[in-house]
């Protein structure tokens, strides 16, 4: 929230703003969760019904790829191979994908590297829903990268 941020600025000088690894990430699965909507309006003329291949597979995009058993990663090569058009879902659930791992990275050396990397590349992308996700990632870059250079630290804790 810009809101909070200037109130920090304006009253913390010394003080450094962090986006936690909650709010990134969630950013990401919401991205993810508009496109499967995007391309199944597109593709089915209506909203997700029982038995659509991307609605039977809208809660298995919000679990990260290293804990999806074989069947999940069965369900989901299935559903992305249904029809061409759904290549947008894959490879928008692989960028939300990376932009997890930038949190589980061995240090933080190498999440700041692939958080630039990302930061870099996905306001490009042909998906607008990822482009607007890598420009909001742009936009808060000093706070994103800021993660890295605090060990994490953010107010994250204090909201939950």
């Amino acid at each position: 929230f810009q809101g909070y941020k200037n109130a920090i600025d304006d009253q913390l000088e010394d003080a450094t703003c962090v986006l936690d690894a909650f709010h990134i990430v969630k950013l990401g699965s919401a991205a993810v969760d508009d496109v499967r909507r995007r391309i199944q309006q597109e593709t089915l003329g209506h909203r997700g019904r029982k038995g659509d291949p991307l609605f039977g597979i809208r809660h298995v995009l919000r679990a990260g790829r290293e804990r999806l058993t074989m069947r999940q990663q069965t369900r989901l090569e299935t559903a992305f191979a249904a029809d061409p058009t759904h290549v947008a879902v894959e490879v928008a659930y692989h960028c939300a994908q990376d932009l997890r791992d930038v949190f589980h990275q061995s240090t933080p050396a190498q999440g700041r590297r692939l958080a630039q990397r990302l930061i870099d590349t996905l306001p490009s992308c042909p998906i607008p829903e990822i482009a607007r996700l890598g420009k909001t990632l742009r936009r808060w870059k000093t706070a994103f990268l800021a993660y890295f250079d605090t060990s994490g630290a953010s107010n994250g804790g204090t909201e939950a």
